[in-house]
């Protein structure tokens, strides 16, 4: 097609946030409440579409984080997770959604604003299992940002971030379990956890409270060597 005939198409771009973290023992998610059509008053992932041509997609994510949820972004490590393009994945036209994942420990409630009418920690598991249905292809993106965690799991000393300064190695296993989403075995994963360099190292004390059980400190490992790999039948 020669040139002068030829138009580039009409793309919008978005941004969308996994944002994970760990609330009573469960793998939980951000979510808001569509508070404008498409979709009004059904469950998404926090985020939208960039202010001008202008905009950084990190700083977008950063903003859309404080306006529809009221968290502080920056506090956050953000990673790209994916691109999202399916045609038809938004009644609103060709939209191209670009999607950042963050998993960290101890993040606060958070407060609804701008488009959304609400906002709250999701577990996961509800979402997997039909309870909660969310709009868009959002579903889709959550569950590559939970593969994901799960894999850093796998990978880095992640975990450790979830524990206090100290912690049994049960402790650490119940991070695990919640993340994966299964129940481990408790003498494999202390030979599994104990197999890998400088993953945890001893504190020297044991817990005080019930069954006296060693403490532990995180390592200097980032990365694992061996990795943790996950028990068959996680999901």
């Amino acid at each position: 097609m020669p040139d002068e005939q030829w138009s580039p198409p009409l793309v919008m771009v978005t941004v969308d946030l996994v944002i994970l973290t760990l609330r009573a023992g469960e793998l939980n998610a951000l979510l808001v409440e569509r508070g404008v059509e498409p979709y009004q008053g059904e469950m998404a992932l926090p985020g939208g579409f960039l202010n001008n041509g202008e905009e950084d997609l990190q700083v977008a994510a950063h903003r859309e984080l404080a306006e529809e949820a009221g968290l502080d972004g920056a506090s956050l490590h953000l990673e790209q997770l994916g691109v999202y393009g399916t045609p038809g994945r938004d009644p609103r036209g060709r939209v191209v959604s670009v999607a950042y994942l963050a998993i960290a420990p101890g993040l606060p409630e958070p407060a609804a604003g701008t488009d959304a009418a609400g906002a709250r920690w999701q577990p996961v598991g509800a979402v997997a299992a039909g309870k909660v249905r969310l709009a868009f292809d959002h579903e889709l993106i959550l569950n590559d940002g939970v593969e994901r965690a799960r894999a850093k799991l796998e990978h880095t000393a992640l975990a450790t971030a979830f524990c206090g300064e100290t912690f049994t190695i049960s402790e650490l296993q119940r991070v695990y379990e919640a993340v994966w989403g299964v129940e481990i075995d408790p003498r494999n994963f202390y030979r599994k956890v104990q197999g890998v360099e400088g993953f945890i190292v001893p504190d020297g004390h044991k817990a005080t409270r019930g069954r006296p059980a060693r403490l532990f400190r995180a390592g200097r490992s980032a990365a694992l060597h061996p990795p943790l790999v996950r028990p068959e039948g996680a999901t």
